[in-house]
This record gives structure tokens, sequence and C-alpha cells, in this order.
């Protein structure tokens, strides 16, 4: 496959039926501060969201959108293109369940202020967009290992010369219907012992 065909190709990393959002324009989130950051208490009343609908974090190659959609028809109500490091999501300081998105829009760019209902869904959240990331580093450095002849250390499993290997395999057959033992004979546990010594010539 291309690697064209590669970044062509769509994956959903995250799934959650309901979240919820407030836009800036009506709830006045504040510009992030370095000293404050963002808090949800600021964006009004948060019982009656702006929109209700569904969060899918998407990938495309190394690419990776969130997308709010109507939970019935799909419809898009906004997308956040999700650069790492680049402030596209922030965590307001007040709450493990809400956090800012940088949506765009044909060149132009807003904030909004997203919610989920459990918490859970508040972590799952966190951990897609940090694993999309990881898997894209893990991707490169092996193809940078690759360009460079770098090969991993293969394991040798070979005994070497006097090494002896001791084996204890059980009996398939149980006691019932056995002779009984010759007087003086070794007890019958029922296993083999094996002793194998390596010569090499």
């Amino acid at each position: 496959m291309s690697t064209l065909e590669d970044q062509d190709y769509e994956s959903v990393l995250l799934v959650i039926r309901e979240c919820y959002g407030k836009c800036d324009t009506i709830y006045k989130i504040p510009p992030l501060s370095s000293s404050r950051g963002h808090k949800a208490q600021d964006w009004g009343d948060l019982v009656e969201p702006l929109w209700r609908g569904r969060l899918r974090i998407i990938a495309q190659g190394k690419k990776c959108f969130i997308r709010l959609e109507d939970g019935r028809t799909g419809e898009l109500f906004a997308v956040c293109p999700y650069e790492e490091n680049k402030g596209c999501v922030e965590s307001v300081t007040d709450s493990s369940r809400y956090f800012v998105l940088k949506i765009e829009d044909q060149g132009r760019h807003a904030f909004i202020g997203l919610g989920f209902l459990d918490r859970n869904h508040a972590f799952d959240f966190n951990v897609a967009l940090q694993d999309h990331f990881k898997h894209i580093r893990a991707e490169e450095k092996s193809e940078e290992q690759k360009k460079a002849g770098v090969q991993q250390p293969k394991l040798d499993f070979s005994l070497r010369e006097g090494q002896t290997l001791n084996l204890t395999i059980a009996s398939s057959t149980g006691r019932r219907n056995r002779p009984p033992r010759a007087a003086g004979s070794e007890p019958d546990g029922g296993k083999l012992s094996l002793l194998m010594v390596v010569n090499k010539h």
C-alpha cells in the first residue's frame, strides 16, 4: 500500500455517544491565561449546553481530527484538527470533565468548551489522543532504524558445550490398572526425567 493510500485511510480511535459543547461567542470563554487557565464555571449554566451530540476521534494517516456530530444523523457540528502540543485541546483547571477545543472552519478558528457526562469518557478522550501520537512516534522510530540499518539484537537460545538440560515429563497414564511394583524398586511418581548433555565436536 502506498503512502498516499495510508494517508487517505481513516480509522476511528474513539466514539462517545453523548457529549456537550458551549460556544465562546455565547458563553464568552476567556482566552487561556498562563497564570489562571480556563475554568468551566465561567461558561455560564452548564446544565443547559448549547449543543449535545456524538464525539468521534478519527485518524487519517498521521493526522487526527475530533469531530462533533449529531448522534442520529451524523451531521457535523464542529471539527477540531488535533496536533500534539499545539494548544488544540486544553484542560480546564476546575474539572476533569471539561476541555477547550480549537475548532476550524474555512481558515477561521474559534474556541468551544467541551464537556462529558462521565469522567471515564473524559479519561478515554485523553488516552485516545495520546495513544495515537505514541503509535506515530513508534512507527517513525522504526522507520529511522530501518533506514540507518539498525537491527534488533537476536536472542541466542542455543546450549553451550557442557551445559545440561533437565526435562521432567508427566506420564500420560494414571495409576489405575497398573501391575504392582517389584520390591525394592523406586516409587513411580508418574513422571519421566531426561538429562541431556551437550557435546560439541
